[in-house]
């Protein structure tokens, strides 16, 4: 892949290398070890210095309440693909895709070590929300435009220049669907999904930095923004599930159960009006990205039946699938189902370990009740803190998508997820006041 050249590819204009990204990866790895080995300090009752800690009691003490089960199981997913991958029929594809899921698992450990500090999260806050917004940006850009100026600009300047064009990037670019700067627009869909709730609630949040009237002002621009390049996106399933979480936030909001019932039968109603009135067309035309998902399905299923223990290898169900799937069906390079895919690439013992460590980190991660002190960005703990439910859906919305999308296999999506089911997991208990 081409590096950018000048400032608009930088920001809006070309894929980064995945290189830049494992870079910065490493040095925020680093800095969270030192974060993570420094905690924040709490005020001193004693004119005695923290005492310094061994590594394992070190280890002990930020295990908080997580269970030990779940603390491994990541490094037991990862030790299957690194296994799966030693017996793969395409070296080259599960090279790049373990070292991804290396990616991954550091993100977790990062979220429960280093963003569980105790400390002020104000900072990585901003910078999520600054990209969330940006994205948004590209994506009214793109509605309104500049969709048809990107695809002029991309076959003109950075068409030469690429050694090769993946099929899809070229199908969305004749596509009229916003992608925003993901990869393609069902990924902007997920990326609204995990981080749409805890922006606005930090927002929300904000009270030392903004105003009510500016709170309010930001929280509805970066929301209608959102929802509507959701909306622009095209993605059916993004809908729906925006929908679900939606209703979800709604049953905890403190209104009166007459009003709260008839809030969730409005939104219910008007959501599904809405995505039927939209779609109809694409019903009526047989739905062929449904049937084709069932299609990947049915081959990823016969491939891990095929290969029960180890798989195909990591990355590589595009293999198996030319001869397995239907003459009529397109190409496809993932199952757009994660779950699946890791039956199919590392064999039921990857699902199996996989599966386990994303519903026990979010059953473990429920907010009982959905507001709980702590996970603040910096504010007075005074008044109830819904960053943990608001997170929580998130990843609950992400963790849905990949039923039916390949989140896991996108760093954008994929890392930040990671690294919110570690901050969730490590929540620490809100420690008694002296």
């Amino acid at each position: 892949m081409a590096a950018p050249t000048n400032a608009y590819e930088f920001v809006l204009g070309c894929p980064w290398p995945i290189g830049w990204a494992y870079g910065l990866l490493l040095i925020v790895a680093v800095l969270g070890w030192f974060v993570a080995r420094h905690p924040a300090r709490r005020p001193a009752v004693a004119s005695v210095g923290p005492r310094p800690l061994g590594l394992g009691n070190w280890l002990v003490q930020r295990q908080g309440r997580a269970p030990r089960w779940l603390l491994l199981l990541p490094l037991a997913w990862l030790a299957w693909q690194f296994f799966a991958a030693t017996q793969t029929v395409q070296p080259a594809l599960s090279r790049p895709t373990v070292v991804h899921f290396v990616g991954c698992i550091v993100c977790f450990y990062l979220g429960f070590f280093a963003l569980n500090r105790g400390g002020n999260l104000g900072p990585f806050w901003a910078g999520l929300i600054c990209a969330l917004a940006l994205v948004a940006a590209v994506g009214w850009e793109q509605h309104f435009g500049g969709l048809e100026e990107s695809r002029r600009y991309f076959m003109l300047y950075v068409y030469p220049r690429m050694k090769e064009v993946p099929p899809e990037y070229l199908k969305k670019l004749s596509s009229p669907r916003i992608f925003g700067t993901l990869f393609y627009p069902n990924a902007l869909a997920g990326l609204i999904l995990l981080l749409l709730f805890p922006a606005l609630v930090v927002i929300g949040q904000a009270r030392r930095l903004l105003s009510p009237g500016a709170r309010w002002f930001l929280v509805l621009v970066l929301g209608l923004g959102c929802l509507a390049c959701l909306y622009w996106s095209g993605s059916k399933g993004g809908w729906l599930l925006m929908l679900l979480v939606g209703l979800l936030a709604l049953l905890r909001l403190p209104f009166g159960k007459t009003l709260r019932v008839a809030v969730l039968a409005l939104v219910l109603v008007g959501g599904l009006a809405g995505f039927f009135w939209k779609y109809s067309g694409f019903f009526q035309k047989g739905a062929t990205s449904v049937s084709a998902r069932f299609d990947y399905w049915r081959a990823a299923f016969q491939t891990a039946v095929t290969h029960p223990l180890l798989g195909t290898g990591p990355g590589t169900f595009a293999l198996p699938y030319q001869d397995l799937k239907r003459p009529e069906s397109e190409m496809a390079r993932l199952a757009h189902n994660d779950y699946l895919e890791q039956a199919s690439d590392s064999g039921w013992p990857g699902l199996v370990t996989y599966a386990a460590f994303i519903i026990g980190a979010l059953l473990v991660s429920v907010p009982r009740p959905w507001a709980l002190p702590g996970l603040s960005a910096g504010n007075s703990t005074s008044t109830p803190d819904w960053l943990p439910c608001a997170l929580w859906l998130g990843l609950l919305g992400w963790a849905l998508q990949g039923l039916f999308e390949f989140g896991l296999y996108l760093p954008a999506l994929a890392w930040p997820a990671f690294a919110f089911l570690g901050l969730l997991v490590g929540r620490q208990p809100e420690a008694p006041a002296p």
